[in-house]
């Protein structure tokens, strides 16, 4: 048997699963073919793998395939319907199950979908655990005649993810809190509303009828500008935008100010620290984290721990130090205490947690942000960033003025020709005018 880390670049797998249009890329054939290779691919006999959906119109087709791949690798195959990505995670630990599979391509249009493996700790599957499923799936590696396992649903998912939700925040009383929420008309369309109900809040939520097709369409945390207006112009209090598989959130306040994922991680890190909650006194983000986060993390004696881009990298940072918060500036924010995943709506419920009764978003701020410029400069290759060395001699006059004030990022596009250049800076003038000159020398160095 082929040493999955030996095996070919993967083909299938990308940053968060396998992920592409569906019917085209992400065929009904292919999802047969992963769901097979995941069961034969668990430690366990006869593994029992949850499979839950977001709410676009191929959802239910490749859960079908999907499903019966599980039972034809040997594994019985659990019907969870439509939950946020968190639910798999916490249902998957709940009740023992050797695997999970979401099939969901998170803030992507409609026409996406994509496939995405939790292991039986409810962490996403590992590098090598994805390229030995792919090899199976792709023909490279045999696989042996198993018996056929079973596809059952699973009743009461959806009952049994807010009850662990209820679990968590038992304490967090919103009584006379008017909370607008944008469900995306997602995988949160359902429980983020009823949640915040039942912990006592008014509750007013738009993009929650989904028709298959209007996902993420002009609605959730990548369109953030639609909870905005609303916010304002109906008086509420504060609003949560969630994106299409529930595992992001970005909040708004009363003013239709947009606060994003470093905002309320800082927030949130501040209130467990001074709850003695906050384990190792520590919080993992990623390279694009703004400078601010960190001058307020360090001002408060929170050490923090810097990833790649990629929840995946915060999540495997904070368990190799034993933290439990983390995340990104796009919203994933990751509380292991509660699931190690990005949770859209447990992170907005930590907010209001933070918040305290009657704490105003608008007013309680965890951080100053600083003047941040993010450019993408076409090159020819992305990989001859590395030996431009009249590119490197730029970045390192430009950090060393800016040291103790703001910095300087250059880094290849993990996928595409672009290089991307980004500059924090007190203030604005001096930021576009750093970014200028970085992304004119990029373009000296790599376009031409």
């Amino acid at each position: 048997m082929p040493n999955a880390s030996a095996l070919a670049p993967r083909l299938l797998f990308g940053t968060d699963g396998v992920r592409g249009v569906a019917g085209e890329f992400l065929t009904a054939d292919l999802a047969l073919e992963l769901g097979r290779a995941a069961s034969a691919c668990s430690p366990a006999q006869a593994p029992q793998v949850l499979i839950v959906r977001d709410t676009r119109e191929s959802g239910e087709m490749l859960e079908a395939a999907l499903a019966a791949g599980v039972a034809a690798g040997g594994g019985h195959a659990l019907l969870g319907g439509v939950l946020p990505t968190p639910g798999a995670a916490l249902l998957l630990r709940r009740y023992g199950f050797d695997l999970a599979a979401v099939v969901s391509a998170s803030h992507n249009p409609y026409r996406d979908n994509g496939i995405k493996f939790f292991g039986p700790d409810g962490t996403k599957a590992s590098n090598e655990q994805e390229a030995r499923i792919e090899a199976i799936a792709s023909g490279q590696e045999p696989l042996a005649a198993l018996p056929v396992g079973r596809v059952r649903e699973l009743h009461g998912s959806t009952g049994d993810y807010l009850r662990e939700l209820e679990l968590r925040f038992r304490d967090l009383d919103l009584s006379g809190r008017n909370v607008l929420l944008d469900c995306a008309n997602g995988a949160t369309y359902r429980v983020a509303p009823e949640i915040f109900r039942r912990l006592g809040a008014t509750v007013h939520a738009f993009a929650v009828e989904p028709d298959g097709r209007n996902i993420n369409d002009g609605c959730g945390s990548t369109h953030v500008e639609a909870l905005a207006a609303r916010v304002l112009a109906g008086g509420h209090d504060l609003g949560f935008a969630f994106d299409g598989d529930g595992d992001r959130v970005l909040a708004v306040d009363r003013a239709g100010k947009v606060v994003d994922g470093d905002e309320l991680m800082a927030l949130a890190a501040l209130h467990l620290r001074a709850a003695g909650r906050l384990a190792g006194d520590g919080v993992a983000v990623t390279v694009m984290t703004n400078y601010g986060f960190h001058t307020a993390m360090r001002e408060a004696g929170v050490e923090v721990a810097v990833t790649p881009v990629g929840d995946r990298h915060v999540l495997s940072e904070l368990l190799e130090r034993g933290w439990s918060l983390g995340g990104e500036q796009s919203g994933h924010i990751i509380d292991t205490g509660f699931v190690p995943s990005g949770d859209g709506v447990a992170a907005a419920l930590l907010t209001l947690e933070a918040l305290g009764p009657g704490g105003d978003l608008a007013d309680r701020q965890a951080m100053r942000k600083v003047p941040q410029r993010l450019v993408n400069v076409a090159v020819r290759d992305r990989g001859a960033l590395e030996g431009a060395s009249a590119v490197w001699r730029g970045v390192e006059a430009e950090s060393a003025r800016l040291e103790g004030r703001g910095r300087v990022l250059v880094r290849p596009s993990g996928t595409e020709a672009l290089v991307r250049v980004m500059v924090e800076a007190p203030d604005e003038v001096e930021c576009e005018e750093i970014t200028a000159r970085l992304v004119g020398l990029v373009e000296r160095e790599l376009r031409g």
